[in-house]
């Protein structure tokens, strides 16, 4: 008879939580809650060790913690022997930047939601922790609870990924959704947002596109190997529609969405953050309320699109512990810091292609006198720079004391051409406000 020896000792991995918001809290919960299901997938357990906070003795949070967790010291929660990752989530790109790079020096592995950090300082960031044989991991950085990082760099690894279109900004989905479904305007519609809690107290980053830019920058380093300046990216606000842009896209068999578009060029990368009409018929299309997409087109799978909550508690926490677990995982079979954590090992750093020289469709919308020949005077310009029309429709009051409301999609055209069109246009006697115009995605 042989002795029974018991069973091994279940390993444990120590978890620094920098932030305990709305995502912290997720964290904590989902380790709480799953820690069975957590536990034996892994094969050990996630212990959160210590967890950084601004202030704590504060009473009131969204989740319960042991007091004896809580600290401001975030060097010495991330120095403790007991913590194996450090899981940023404090934000921003000051103190966060510091906190990460402290980490990574003291071989610890990061995982973080951060998407600016990212975007202004990834190169670094990796070059550091490939330096230092530590991993980092970033899921929940860009479309919360959607997996298209790691869709990118394991699912499409043997890929060649072409271009993509996303809808990565759930503020602005929830806006543009319920602009086009009740005719409203958009300062109705923001304040709704904010009540509801989709909108920050300041929208910019998000209304503004700056959200989405940092999370496309992002994107072009994985599917593309490139390091591109995420705040020089091309950026159009969603504030300037109105209610009868919506109304004539739906009657061209188009919907309003707000997108992001990245295209390898040879001159340099394509990377837009606009509103766009999107076909009607079109996967995109249907992307309503907060939700995120992206949407890849790639040499050898073609089409393929992934779908689901692009922020919230819960959805980006789950992000956020799937990155701890696979750490954990690298942990327990020795193979941390083997493999780049990112698609390409080496970025490029590359140029973005100047907005001059993208080609695309568009939707174009002239506020004009009502009088003979105006339409012609317009399609004349526009033929002079070398963009062809496919549909014209003028609304025209009749009275001649009204504007008359001219409404144009495009052939596809370079967008140099069309801005030096428009800028005759709107000189003319007979334009009476700017021209509009709304790109779609071709």
């Amino acid at each position: 008879m042989t002795a029974d020896r018991g069973s091994p000792p279940v390993r444990e991995i120590g978890v620094a939580l920098l932030g305990l918001g709305n995502v912290g809290a997720g964290v904590v919960k989902l380790l709480e809650d799953n820690a069975a299901a957590i536990g034996a997938r892994l094969g050990g357990r996630l212990v959160v060790r210590a967890i950084a906070v601004r202030a704590p003795g504060k009473k009131k949070r969204l989740v319960e913690v042991d007091p004896a967790l809580l600290t401001k010291d975030i060097a010495g929660a991330i120095a403790r022997p007991d913590v194996d990752i450090v899981c940023e989530l404090i934000g921003g790109d000051g103190e966060a930047k510091d906190a990460v790079m402290a980490a990574i020096a003291a071989g610890k592995h990061v995982v973080t939601a951060n998407k600016l950090l990212l975007a202004r300082h990834g190169t670094e960031v990796f070059a550091a922790a490939e330096r230092h044989g530590v991993d980092v991991y970033y899921e929940a950085a860009v479309c919360g609870g959607v997996p298209i990082i790691r869709v990118l760099r394991e699912g499409l690894a043997s890929d060649r990924v072409e271009q993509f279109h996303g809808i990565v900004n759930g503020t602005s989905n929830y806006i543009l959704t319920a602009m086009a479904a009740g005719g409203r305007a958009f300062a109705d519609v923001l304040a709704e947002a904010q009540r509801l809690g989709y909108a920050e107290a300041d929208p910019t980053l998000d209304v503004g596109g700056g959200d989405a830019a940092h999370k496309l920058a992002i994107l072009c380093g994985l599917c593309f190997g490139a390091t591109i300046d995420a705040d020089a990216i091309h950026c159009d606000a969603i504030s300037e529609l109105d209610a009868v842009d919506f109304a004539y896209a739906a009657k061209f068999g188009y919907v309003i969405k707000p997108v992001v578009i990245g295209r390898d060029h040879p001159r340099g990368i394509e990377a837009r953050v606009h509103p766009a009409l999107v076909p009607a018929g079109w996967l995109l299309a249907g992307v309503t309320g907060a939700k995120n997409a992206v949407a890849v087109d790639s040499y050898a799978l073609g089409p393929s699109m992934y779908y689901g909550a692009g922020a919230g508690m819960m959805p980006t926490a789950m992000a956020v512990v799937s990155d701890l677990i696979e750490i954990s995982r690298n942990l327990r079979a020795q193979l941390t810091g083997v493999a780049p954590t990112r698609r390409h090992r080496a970025l490029a750093r590359r140029p973005l292609l100047p907005m001059a020289e993208i080609r695309s469709r568009y939707f174009l919308r002239f506020s004009v006198a009502d009088k003979p020949g105006v339409l012609g005077q317009l399609t004349t310009i526009l033929g002079a720079h070398d963009v062809s029309i496919e549909q014209v429709v003028q609304e025209a009051p009749g009275d001649g004391n009204r504007p008359a409301q001219v409404f144009v999609i495009t052939h596809e055209a370079r967008e140099g051409d069309v801005a030096a069109a428009l800028g005759k246009i709107g000189a003319l006697p007979a334009t009476l406000a700017a021209p509009r115009l709304i790109r779609i995605v071709v």
